[in-house]
């Protein structure tokens, strides 16, 4: 069935009218609840469709599925079954949640199939090999340049010309929910001549997206902008966690370490490519001109809505931030196309983040390090109190969603509450 808005898409389930996990939408996740153990479902509106369930009804039958494929504790198994299998399921779901199919609607089974979302517990949607974290967006790397060196030449040389990663830590990775404790480290004043050992006093967050690679690659292969997404199975969303004082004086000469290592936090649905295909834009202008193995034929560059709240504890959320991933001056193809180049091999559940998303506007600096400059100046919440960075018992939540013509295919949230250092 196709996902374009103007054969426009009813469904029997119902979906409220803002609801991120529309009929357009329907992503992929693992989850559990007290009654089930861990298993692939995909979201839609409040309730989450059992794949397990659909399998053994006989749903799927005609596409001959490995055994046992939904009852997994990641998305990896099913995701490297290709994404000819991958979107055949979506799109079956989808055809079975349209308005005028009465196959499961009538189902007797339906009751088993169709679970409550608030009772679930969403899990990791994918074992994560590897992860790479890019510095992609200019807004944020000239904000960064400006703060740290020269105001009039914020980017560094190569900014321009490649984009700039660095492979991070893949085991402190976490889903929606899960506590951060603040981590610890050495730090170094400017004025003091030796550093301290202590909990971070800068702790951060960083509004970013992630895609998840859905194909394998042997080792010495790369791969080109214009097959990029044949690799890139969808997207979640993604905080960055920074200690921005420890990373301050650790970086130098090799880049993120302590400062980064102690936690990210993702989404728990991942929305898949093809939901994403109606919200492509054009991608920034790039001056200089790129090398060929980065240039485009098509645009790879997503027009997604983001927002990130502070939540201080016992108090409501504040929105300190609204950037969109449209703004990123290298996008994910060019991303993949440079990581690859030099034969790096990638591997199915292999995730690769984009790097803060800042805009132009200051209430689009998708970090606190650029919202208070550093410290400099406060950002004032609803209730009256302001952050220069994030505090114990603050809860980070981030949202995202793409809307177009009617149709909006969302993220849900990210969200994690900051616990004091142990």
């Amino acid at each position: 069935m196709s996902d374009s808005p103007t054969n426009a898409l009813t469904t029997w389930v119902e979906v409220a009218k803002n609801s991120d996990f529309t009929i357009y939408n329907l992503p992929f996740g693992v989850f559990k609840n007290k009654k089930l153990s861990p298993r692939i479902g995909i979201a839609i509106g409040d309730k989450i469709v059992d794949l397990s369930i659909l399998d053994q009804e006989g749903f799927f039958s005609d596409m001959f599925l490995p055994e046992g494929i939904f009852l997994s504790e990641s998305l990896n198994d099913l995701i490297e079954l290709g994404k000819v299998t991958t979107k055949k399921i979506r799109e079956r779901v989808q055809d079975l949640l349209a308005a005028d199919n009465e196959k499961l609607r009538d189902h007797s089974a339906r009751g088993k199939v169709m679970l409550n979302r608030k009772e679930a517990t969403m899990l990791m949607p994918v074992k994560i090999g590897d992860y790479t974290d890019f510095y992609s967006s200019m807004e944020h790397a000239t904000n960064v340049g400006k703060m740290f060196r020269d105001p009039e030449n914020a980017l560094l040389p190569n900014w321009k010309h490649l984009p700039v990663g660095y492979h991070g830590r893949a085991s402190s990775i976490i889903p929606s929910g899960v506590p951060v404790i603040r981590p610890k480290g050495q730090t170094k004043d400017p004025e003091s001549g030796s550093p301290v050992f202590g909990p971070s006093k800068k702790l951060d967050f960083e509004l970013e997206l992630a895609f998840i690679t859905g194909k394998s690659t042997k080792l010495g292969d790369s791969v080109s902008t214009a097959d990029a997404e044949d690799y890139i199975f969808g997207f979640v969303l993604f905080n960055d966690w920074s200690a921005r004082d420890i990373q301050a004086w650790e970086y130098v000469p090799l880049g993120p370490f302590l400062g980064k290592s102690f936690a990210s936090s993702i989404s728990p649905w991942v929305v898949t490519l093809e939901a994403l295909e109606q919200f492509k834009v054009e991608s920034p202008v790039q001056e200089p001109e790129v090398l060929d193995y980065l240039k485009c034929e098509q645009s790879h560059s997503f027009d997604i809505h983001l927002e990130a709240y502070i939540q201080p504890e016992d108090e409501k959320s504040s929105k300190v931030c609204t950037s969109n991933f449209k703004n990123m001056y290298w996008n994910v193809a060019q991303q993949l196309a440079h990581h690859t180049v030099n034969g790096c091999n990638i591997n199915v559940g292999d995730m690769m983040a984009s790097g803060t998303i800042s805009g132009q506007e200051p209430d689009s600096f998708g970090s606190m390090l650029e919202l208070s400059w550093n410290g400099k100046n406060a950002v004032k919440l609803e209730s009256g109190t302001e952050r220069k960075f994030i505090e114990d018992g603050d809860t980070v939540i981030m949202k995202g969603f793409a809307e177009k013509d009617g149709v909006r295919v969302g993220f849900g949230e990210v969200k994690a509450k900051v616990l004091p250092a142990k």
